[in-house]
């Protein structure tokens, strides 16, 4: 360098600031965070099949479990309400046990997934308290197992028609938005259940109650024509009732009574939801409490 030609100035290096993320709470709709839910899908995928692969791991009959639970019970249903109380004769010329395993398969995909869901976020505490992700995934993914047996049992169902002799209907293709109705209505109430568990953990006892009472408030074993005219709404407000006795009259190829469907599902929406009302309001003291 040449005496008295002065160095050229190094700029100070720039700062390179990380990308900050603003949580804010949300109102109406947007408390369901579909887009961040939807950033966020490759989780949701990541846990819904952890999940599957867990409830089958190590099992000795494997994906068998889905065909043999909805079978036996639809079986031992079967024989006590079907061949010992004479529902059999109340349902002819309809096979009872096409009848009863039509409202098994819908009931038992309901009550896996909201026993499910309502322990999510307490069996998903370490992940809960280390890392940031939108926490109603981990209800969501609760549901994705029992949708998988419901899938099977759908086909176990369609086969047994075909022995039995219960001739398929065009109806059918409703079946998908029954399916939805039941996903609305497990969403609504797993995700109110997830929420109350993680802060009152009687809840863990209290739900298999709660739902062995709904069982019987829902007409899973018998026709909603046994039930007097003055009660049949009490069917139409539950959550599912509607919907099952919709889904059953699609396989069977009977009248759907699509007002009682569609109470049914307008009580799930309602629950959906509360559901995420309560769920977006008390999940900020997840990390705290889980």
């Amino acid at each position: 360098m040449s005496a008295g030609v002065s160095p050229i100035p190094t700029p100070p290096p720039v700062a390179h600031h990380p990308a900050t993320t603003v949580i804010q709470p949300t109102h109406g709709i947007g408390r369901l965070r579909l887009a961040e839910i939807w950033h966020y899908r490759d989780l949701l995928m990541l846990l819904t099949m952890r999940d599957v692969r867990v409830r089958y791991k190590q099992a000795a009959l494997g994906i068998g479990w889905a065909v043999l639970q909805p079978v036996a019970m639809a079986g031992v249903l079967y024989l006590f309400f079907g061949v010992l109380m004479g529902l059999d004769e109340k349902v002819a010329p309809v096979p009872y046990l096409v009848f009863v395993l039509a409202g098994v398969l819908p009931w038992t995909m309901f009550e896996s997934a909201v026993t499910a869901a309502s322990g999510s976020v307490v069996a998903n505490a370490a992940i809960v308290r280390k890392v940031y992700f939108p926490r109603l995934i981990v209800p969501l993914s609760a549901a994705g197992a029992p949708l998988v047996d419901y899938a099977i049992g759908l086909g176990v169902l369609l086969v047994a028609m075909l022995i039995l002799g219960a001739a398929w209907s065009w109806q059918l293709v409703l079946l998908p938005l029954m399916i939805l109705s039941v996903l609305t209505a497990v969403l609504g109430i797993g995700v109110l259940l997830a929420a109350l568990t993680v802060s009152y953990r009687d809840f863990r006892h209290l739900v298999p109650f709660m739902l062995r009472l709904l069982f019987f408030m829902t007409p899973v074993i018998y026709p909603v024509t046994l039930l007097p005219d003055a009660l049949r709404w009490l069917i139409a407000l539950n959550p599912v009732g509607g919907t099952i006795s919709a889904f059953r009259a699609a396989v069977l190829g009977t009248p759907i009574d699509y007002t009682a469907w569609g109470v049914s599902t307008l009580t799930g929406l309602v629950a959906l939801a509360l559901g995420v009302t309560w769920f977006q309001r008390a999940e900020r003291r997840f990390a705290d409490v889980v």
